[in-house]
């Protein structure tokens, strides 16, 4: 099975504006229809709480013909317009849907973080991790959610294999992003924030990319907008993961990232495993 995973940044902007950054964002969809995976995870898709609209419906599905589609937004008391999560699954495929609550801080639990696909031998989540903030103003609320993730990962992981990917807010590792000294005390690069990634692998899941490539370096899935040239100079930072259950490493075959040209931001990374 092939899956893809996205930070979009607006899925509204990808298939209605017609601004520079929303044609590049729509070549990276079309770059993801050629790859034909069974399942696409989108993240941070900033729909309204009614989720797409009819217009938005239309063109998905005119895009991707051969998929159902089921999406997660933020809702009140939450901010509206942010977050919001989207998976998109072949329609010969027939998944369970749960939209989990793992009792986060704050408003966490109705941004649209997770969704949850259930399988007849295994789980595949998507989380959109919540940023530490500016100024790290939410890095307390962001280390209880990372403890409330792992143990919402581990009860899914004692009923049936686990697939989790997504948006995870953090570099693991120093190779992890291009200058780890300049950013110590950065969000997505604190000790805190990193711990918490080490503690959820320690608690049975394995990152198929360095499982896959080892300590390569200079490979990242994000690289900053509001840096004209972090892309060219690939000066990024790898936050982007597909996990997998310890038991299972043995059944991936690709853990890589998608090439989304020159678009800045994101890229979608591709997880192939034999089941």
């Amino acid at each position: 099975m092939k899956f893809i995973s996205w930070n979009i940044d607006s899925l509204n902007a990808a298939l209605t504006s017609d601004s520079a950054r929303a044609l590049l964002s729509r070549d990276v969809l079309e770059t993801i229809i050629q790859h034909n995976p069974e399942i696409i995870a989108l993240q941070e898709t900033k729909l309204s709480s009614n989720g797409p609209t009819k217009k938005h419906l239309e063109i998905l599905k005119d895009k991707f013909p051969d998929y159902e589609i089921v999406w997660n937004s933020s809702v009140e008391p939450a901010r509206k317009g942010y977050a919001g999560t989207m998976f998109l699954y072949k329609n010969h495929l027939k998944p369970s849907v749960i939209f989990p609550v793992i009792d986060a801080p704050g408003t966490m639990d109705a941004e649209g973080r997770i969704i949850t696909l259930e399988f007849e031998h295994f789980y595949l989540t998507q989380v959109y991790t919540p940023n530490a903030g500016d100024g790290l103003n939410r890095l307390e609320e962001r280390q209880i959610w990372d403890i409330k993730y792992a143990n919402y990962l581990v009860n899914l992981d004692k009923e049936k294999y686990l697939i989790a990917t997504g948006d995870f807010n953090v570099a693991h590792k120093e190779i992890d992003l291009a200058h780890p000294n300049n950013n110590r005390n950065s969000a997505g690069f604190t000790d805190e924030e990193r711990q918490g990634f080490t503690n959820l692998l320690e608690k049975g899941f394995t990152d198929t990319f360095r499982y896959v490539h080892g300590d390569v370096t200079d490979v990242y899935t994000w690289w900053a907008q509001r840096a004209k040239t972090s892309k060219i100079n690939n000066s990024g930072w790898r936050i982007d993961y597909w996990l997998v259950s310890n038991r299972i490493t043995d059944k991936v075959i690709k853990s890589e990232m998608i090439d989304s040209g020159p678009r800045q931001d994101h890229t979608p990374i591709l997880l192939e495993i034999n089941f």
